[in-house]
């Protein structure tokens, strides 16, 4: 009786159901797992990333996940705090060498101007509330700080891809992983970063295509991101918070040391 109840298939979950990540756990560090094209992209995200320009610099990773940008950032000189709601992915990212924090991208537990780079890494594209996040996420950042992101925009060609392709390929997505109702106007976004003091420059990305093909036959365990001229699918941007900016975010946020 326990054997057929622990063999029954669990329930579907919405779309974009934070609990997904729960399920999934296990995949965080398999390079060839459920994740696979997390790792790609946080590889490819680290290098928009500068090098620490002052000693204890602080980088807050914002949905930091299982920690896979940790491992990318070694020797650049930063204080790796990352923000997550899920606890599994937050264990995992303190055995990479991540100060984890519980919280919301919307309401991030951490004070104004504590960070010199924020990165935002295929969170935006999660959240119901676009402004409110970039107002979090450029309220961290100190005066000439840096913004990184990384996100699906909102296209058709974008929700065919990164749902009707991308999740019946394993490694590319979990399924039900993203709605694609919360997918990323790309004038809206670089409209809300500059209310909040960050000029954003965004470019497209996609997976190399020889990369690609090696991967799916086995002969390598990751794929290198490489820039397109359309934003159209998945884009990369990156801003500097200009000093005297406002932190419009400043009601909403629970403010720690």
């Amino acid at each position: 009786m326990l054997s057929s109840l622990l063999d029954r298939p669990r329930a579907p979950l919405p779309r974009n159901d934070p609990a997904l990540y729960e399920r999934l756990a296990d995949q965080w560090w398999r390079p060839r797992g459920r994740f696979a094209m997390l790792h790609w992209l946080a590889a490819a995200r680290a290098r928009l990333v500068p090098p620490a320009a002052r000693p204890g610099a602080v980088l807050v990773d914002l949905g930091c996940g299982g920690g896979l940008l940790a491992p990318h950032l070694a020797g650049k000189g930063y204080r790796h705090l990352g923000v997550d709601l899920s606890p599994s992915a937050l264990r995992q990212a303190r055995r990479h060498g991540v100060t984890a924090v519980r919280g919301d991208v919307l309401a991030v537990p951490l004070r104004d101007a504590v960070a010199d780079v924020v990165v935002a890494g295929e969170i935006l594209e999660h959240v119901p509330d676009l402004e409110r996040a970039v107002g979090e996420a450029c309220r961290l950042l100190r005066p000439g700080g840096t913004l990184v992101l990384d996100t699906l925009a909102d296209t058709a060609l974008c929700r065919w891809l990164a749902v009707g392709v991308a999740e019946r390929v394993p490694g590319l997505a979990p399924r039900g992983i993203h709605d694609p109702a919360l997918f990323v106007d790309r004038a809206a976004l670089t409209a809300a970063c500059a209310r909040h003091g960050v000029r954003l420059a965004i470019r497209g990305i996609r997976p190399s295509l020889p990369g690609l093909l090696g991967w799916a036959a086995g002969r390598r365990d990751t794929v290198r991101m490489v820039p397109v001229a359309t934003t159209a699918v998945l884009f990369q941007g990156r801003g500097r918070r200009t000093a005297g900016a406002p932190h419009r975010n400043r009601a909403h946020s629970r403010r720690t040391p």
